[in-house]
């Protein structure tokens, strides 16, 4: 296992982040204590240290399994929860981004953590009704309190998160150090504003849904079952496309789809931190062996043919031979950036 820097506070993390939406059977697909320690221990004995959780997962067990498996050395561990979805149906301040949201959720989930502090406080999803200013104030002030060490932030546009991170050098309040998006081959919107935004200030990627419901382990060519609906959207031809190349590759290079997925993910320009979604230490070996694979120039060209997306405007527009040649007097390809 390697380590990478989240962002620019100086916090060592893992190269892949294991996900414990699983940890718990409220929502009928997840493991039981049992097995959720099981991968936890095959998680951390490989050398992993980043752990992500929500209050909203598994109505609150996920949290209070990961507080009991974190307890004997808190320290070792770097665990990220989030906050702004509903923990109470028909209630509006029971969920959203706003500050007495914020405070009350942090509280309760610092309770079924076990804990004194949260390691990174995440966004959860950007509401549109709460200014950016309001949320970090309030981040901000759980800082300081000690409550939360780092900020953090996901399904949120770039244009918020560049907003929020510019207010907060203005005034002097702490930044968001990672966002959390969903990135995979068969969902690459990111690339058009997220991504670059993040590498031009500095901020750590983690990538949710790299294998797309399990449509990249390609196991649904086989006729294998799994939570997908017969109907779902997901089974677009050009997913299917995408998990057919995977299969290919997979023959070729005689490793699995889901690894050589994964391994595209950590393999950007800018490395993107995989969160993994286990069910059981099966899983965690395979996801694991991604770690171990170094994709050529030819198989990345050959993922990224595949899977490709039209950025659209402006990205088209001043990515065009036109503009090319207008914005650098025809000299383009003449020129070292």
């Amino acid at each position: 296992m390697n380590y990478r820097v989240l962002g620019k506070c100086g916090l060592r993390v893992s190269e892949v982040c294991l996900g414990t939406m699983t940890f718990g059977t409220e929502w009928g697909w997840g493991a039981d204590k049992a097995t959720s320690k099981q991968i936890f221990d095959a998680f951390v004995n490989a050398g992993g240290n980043f752990f992500d959780t929500a209050n909203r997962y598994t109505n609150g067990t996920s949290e209070q399994w990961l507080g009991e498996f974190i307890k004997p050395d808190r320290h070792s561990h770097v665990v990220g929860t989030k906050y702004s979805l509903k923990d109470r149906v028909g209630d509006l301040n029971f969920s959203g981004n706003h500050r007495k949201n914020m405070n009350r959720s942090v509280e309760e989930s610092l309770k079924r953590l076990d804990t004194d502090f949260i390691d990174i406080l995440w966004l959860h999803s950007w509401d549109f009704t709460t200014s950016p200013e309001e949320v970090l104030r309030g981040m901000d002030d759980l800082v300081r309190s000690g409550k939360v060490l780092h900020l953090g932030i996901s399904n949120a546009p770039a244009w918020v998160i560049s907003q929020a991170n510019t207010l907060a050098d203005w005034k002097g309040l702490n930044k968001f150090v990672a966002i959390q998006v969903e990135y995979s081959l068969i969902q690459r919107a990111p690339e058009r504003d997220l991504l670059p935004m993040a590498e031009e200030l500095g901020i750590s990627v983690t990538a949710w849904g790299g294998l797309g419901n399990g449509v990249l382990t390609a196991k649904y060519l086989d006729g294998q079952t799994g939570r997908l609906r017969e109907n779902s959207p997901r089974f677009s031809e050009r997913n299917i496309r995408i998990a057919t190349e995977l299969k290919v590759l997979s023959q070729e290079l005689n490793v699995p789809p889901s690894q050589i997925a994964l391994a595209w993910i950590m393999q950007q320009r800018s490395p993107v931190i995989p969160v993994l979604g286990i069910r059981n230490e099966g899983q965690l070996a395979d996801n694991l062996g991604s770690l171990q694979i170094v994709l050529s120039e030819d198989t990345l060209n050959r993922l990224h043919n595949v899977s490709s997306i039209e950025l659209g405007y402006p990205h088209d527009l001043l990515g065009s031979t036109g503009s090319h040649t207008d914005l650098y007097a025809g000299l383009y390809n003449n020129l070292s950036f």
